[in-house]
């Protein structure tokens, strides 16, 4: 027992960032969780964390330990997992990280939802555009929108993630709508700093030809809300997912246009990091998730009734 609970408040530690915040989490005093892992480092004969005044580090060989301990704590949890499972029930926590702009518009109620079945199932989700390594982090899963760039991770896709090019009324009134996308270059354009190649606008004609575009830039932005909320004060046109934009869209603050032609789609997937056995609660997650976003999802619906009214 006491090796286990050594275990415990060391990975309670690593992955909560502080001793006070494993404490919390373990549900004990902050005192205790430090003399478990000071046990801990006596008995084993090495350093596993090094401590400033400012933050906790794993040391190497705290590193590799972490590993093993984490992966026993997750064994012993899939195994009362699993009996659970037998009687209909998911229990544990799940840590999913998400895209900012999507995960805060998309995904509340989808969680909600899978909550509400499963009343003994608790999250931690991370909210945060930066692309994270879900192992060094500690997450089971995480939604990605755009091309995998790590090939060590397991996908499954959820939807297209289409794009839309839109600017506000008043925008277009005072400097003309755009027929063709080589007219963008004589228009001023808000641009999304995130992408490989931010300046430079892609499509596809009904003809099949092909759009490459330089863009002349007002404004470069990392977040695509506030690129939304720029042009829907005149700032420019935007290019932009439809998961974002059709708040604005549908309420007549942004106008597509040019929508005979093609704009870029990138799928979206739900990914995790390739284990010996995926949990049962992140694999229900995960089948909940790809129902759920079953068919063409609402905000295309709602940019294609604005395109064609």
């Amino acid at each position: 027992m006491r090796r286990f609970v050594e275990l415990e408040s060391l990975v309670a530690v690593v992955e909560a960032g502080s001793f006070t915040a494993a404490a919390e989490r373990l549900g004990i005093g902050k005192s205790v969780v430090s003399r478990r892992v000071a046990a801990l480092e006596g008995r084993l004969g090495v350093q596993l964390l090094a401590r400033t005044t400012r933050r906790l580090n794993l040391t190497d060989s705290g590193r590799s330990f972490y590993v093993h301990c984490a992966r026993v704590l997750a064994d012993l949890e899939e195994a009362e997992s699993a009996v659970a499972q037998l009687h209909g029930e998911l229990r544990g926590r799940l840590k999913v990280a998400l895209p900012l702009s999507f995960g805060r518009r998309h995904m509340p109620d989808p969680i909600a939802e899978f909550g509400r079945r499963h009343p003994q199932l608790a999250f931690d989700l991370d909210l945060n555009d930066r692309r994270i390594d879900l192992v060094e982090e500690g997450m089971d899963l995480a939604i990605r929108i755009g091309r995998l760039r790590d090939s060590t991770l397991i996908a499954r896709k959820l939807f297209d993630a289409r794009t839309v090019v839109c600017a506000a009324p008043g925008y277009l009134d005072a400097h003309g709508v755009p027929r063709t996308p080589d007219e963008l270059s004589d228009h001023v354009c808000l641009v999304y700093s995130n992408l490989t190649d931010p300046y430079r606008w892609v499509c596809t004609g009904a003809d099949g030809t092909r759009h490459s575009i330089d863009i002349r830039h007002r404004m470069t932005i990392s977040n695509g809300d506030f690129l939304c909320e720029a042009a829907a004060r005149n700032l420019g046109i935007v290019l932009q997912p439809t998961f974002i934009a059709h708040e604005h869209v549908r309420q007549g603050l942004l106008v597509p246009i040019l929508t005979d032609y093609a704009w870029p789609v990138t799928p979206a997937y739900a990914v995790y990091p390739p284990t010996r056995h995926l949990s049962y609660r992140v694999r229900e997650f995960i089948d909940f998730l790809v129902e759920h976003f079953t068919g063409k999802p609402s905000w295309d619906l709602d940019c294609e009734r604005v395109a064609a009214g």
